[in-house]
């Protein structure tokens, strides 16, 4: 599957990199992600980790037609966020 990144108008960098995240942890994510949320206008919210055990929420819009994803930005969770996260999967995990 291709995954294509939106480039930021302004440096043609993408959009990511004003993060500092990489082409490489966002594939890390979105490999294997802990959880996929619905988001607004066909997006789709990946919550996951890096092989470096950094954790990113990656927001994406799937394209049907070609087979790939659009990443439209990435970032790493805030601390309020990574609790949720990890409260939610110690629950999926008990059932």
């Amino acid at each position: 599957m291709e995954i294509r990144f939106y480039l930021d108008p302004d440096t043609r960098l993408p959009h990511i990199d004003q993060h500092n995240v990489t082409e490489e942890e966002v594939r890390d994510v979105l490999y294997k992600p802990l959880e996929e949320i619905r988001g607004a206008r066909n997006s789709v919210i990946a919550l996951g980790q890096t092989r470096a055990g950094r954790c990113l929420k990656v927001i994406y819009v799937p394209d049907i037609d070609r087979d790939s994803i659009f990443v439209i930005t990435a970032y790493d969770l805030s601390p309020r966020q990574l609790r949720a996260l990890r409260r939610r999967l110690r629950r999926r995990n008990k059932r």
